[in-house]
């Protein structure tokens, strides 16, 4: 009977949380941006802006209508709305996702963010590098890469204990249904 792969050590949640406000916090300056993608990013994007102490409101993103396979699979159950409340225009923007994979959801909220207008700069800051780009998108603020890339059947999520910004956040292996 063959073996069953065995599952990736996941790092904890938390730890990485506190290397990706410290990674970031030398170029946090009174211009920086954040924009977290929902949902996952947004959670960690509420924690960073707290952390790193920014005075531009945070923004939020869905990036549902500019996916790559809207046509084919059409809205995605519980999309929400984008939130953007400060200039885009001109503006040093950090999106903020909690995995990095393919690199087509990045792409897709860069496609919406320039319908709010054209940045000046816009980086990536993840949780966890997953592996498996398609894309040449990479995260310049970047907490964890995972050794080996994982399975496009299996998806990394972050998991929120609670409702309140400051809960607990955790990292989580599922099957994909969609693979």
């Amino acid at each position: 009977m063959p073996k069953k792969p065995s599952l990736p050590k996941l790092p904890e949640a938390e730890a990485l949380l506190r290397t990706l406000v410290a990674a970031m916090k030398p170029h946090a300056g009174p211009a920086m941006a954040l924009v977290g993608i929902h949902t996952g990013g947004v959670w960690l994007a509420e924690r960073l802006h707290a952390a790193l102490g920014l005075s531009v409101p945070l923004g939020s993103i869905d990036v549902s209508f500019h996916r790559d396979d809207y046509a084919s699979k059409g809205l995605r159950r519980g999309a929400k709305g984008s939130s953007i409340p400060f200039d885009v225009a001109a503006a040093e923007i950090v999106i903020v996702d909690d995995v990095l994979n393919t690199g087509r959801t990045i792409r897709a909220a860069m496609n919406e963010l320039y319908d709010y207008g054209r940045p000046a700069r816009i980086d990536l800051a993840v949780l966890v590098d997953r592996g498996g780009r398609e894309l040449p998108i990479c995260a310049r603020y970047c907490a964890h890469t995972l050794a080996q890339a994982l399975p496009a059947a299996q998806e990394l999520v972050l998991a929120r204990a609670g409702d309140d910004v400051s809960s607990p956040l955790s990292l989580m292996l599922k099957d994909r249904h969609d693979a």
